[in-house]
């Protein structure tokens, strides 16, 4: 349904709008930096704006109307890897809420929570109090030219709030062991449900370098990883772009990576020895 829909007016819709959201940017930007813009282009700009939101709100209606989703109806109109740029930034942001009201994302019910964040944390907050210095200084060195100031300034901070919220990510998406698959996370961009049925072995295993290679997936934390797991059949991982790979073996670490491999081996054995459904689990007489 959704290809019927995309014909000469989404391409309009989208050709419009990578005009006139960056025109928009930038007009934002000057007038942040007080400069004096003709009330006509003001009114032309925001009547452009106005405009293409209506019609790209007509046309999702109209998309809903055909029976596809929320998101499969904004797919129509917007890109799908700018959709999830946008759901990545999101994420981070709500990060730091939840970092702040210290609420893990999908952990309720879990039968084991395995935070992973504690070895990155020194370089992380190294990482935003360089970004806060380099802040002040632009400041200072910028003050005389404003317009400049004000769009490396929101830069600058945007990127301190980046680089935390990184960070909150990891802290607030822990691995995860429940309804029977291992959640394996890092930050906001990688989360992959590992059924455990589908583990062939569970082992602990030290590495400090990683290789990318196809069919393996490497969630290094602090350039480490502590536990391996090896499966018997591929899963398949997302990318930041929406990109599919399939992996066979994943290395992860958490900060209990002794708890983390204890869980997951015990979880995996009683996987493989649990009785069929519909079978019982002991011979009739």
């Amino acid at each position: 349904m959704a290809g019927r829909e995309r014909g000469p007016v989404l391409r309009a819709l989208r050709g419009v709008a990578y005009a006139a959201l960056p025109a928009e940017v930038v007009v934002c930007a000057l007038l942040l930096g007080g400069v004096r813009m003709p009330g006509s282009v003001l009114a032309g700009a925001e009547l452009v704006m106005v405009a293409l939101l209506g019609a790209e709100a007509v046309v999702w209606l109209r998309l809903r109307r055909r029976g596809l989703s929320r998101r499969e109806a904004l797919a129509e109109l917007v890109p799908e890897r700018v959709l999830r740029l946008i759901g990545h930034e999101l994420r981070l942001m709500a990060g730091l809420g939840r970092w702040v009201a210290r609420r893990p994302h999908g952990t309720a019910g879990a039968e084991g929570v395995f935070p992973h964040a504690r070895d990155q944390a020194a370089l992380m907050y190294g990482f935003a109090f360089v970004c806060l210095v380099e802040t002040v200084g632009m400041t200072w060195l910028l003050a005389d030219v404003p317009v400049v100031h004000e769009v490396v300034l929101v830069l600058d901070v945007y990127t301190v709030l980046f680089v935390l919220g990184l960070h909150a990510a990891s802290v607030t998406r822990p691995h995860v062991l429940a309804g029977g698959c291992l959640r394996v996370r890092r930050a906001a961009h990688v989360d992959v449900p590992v059924p455990l049925d589908r583990i062939a072995s569970v082992r602990r295993e030290n590495r400090f370098t990683h290789e990318r290679k196809d069919g393996e997936l490497n969630l290094a934390v602090g350039s480490r990883t502590s536990v391996t797991l090896e499966l018997d059949g591929p899963v398949e991982v997302v990318g930041l772009l929406g990109s599919v790979r399939p992996v066979t073996t994943v290395r992860l670490h958490a900060d209990d990576p002794g708890a983390l491999y204890a869980a997951v081996r015990d979880a995996v054995t009683r996987a493989r020895t649990a009785p069929s459904p519909g079978r019982d689990p002991l011979p009739r007489a």
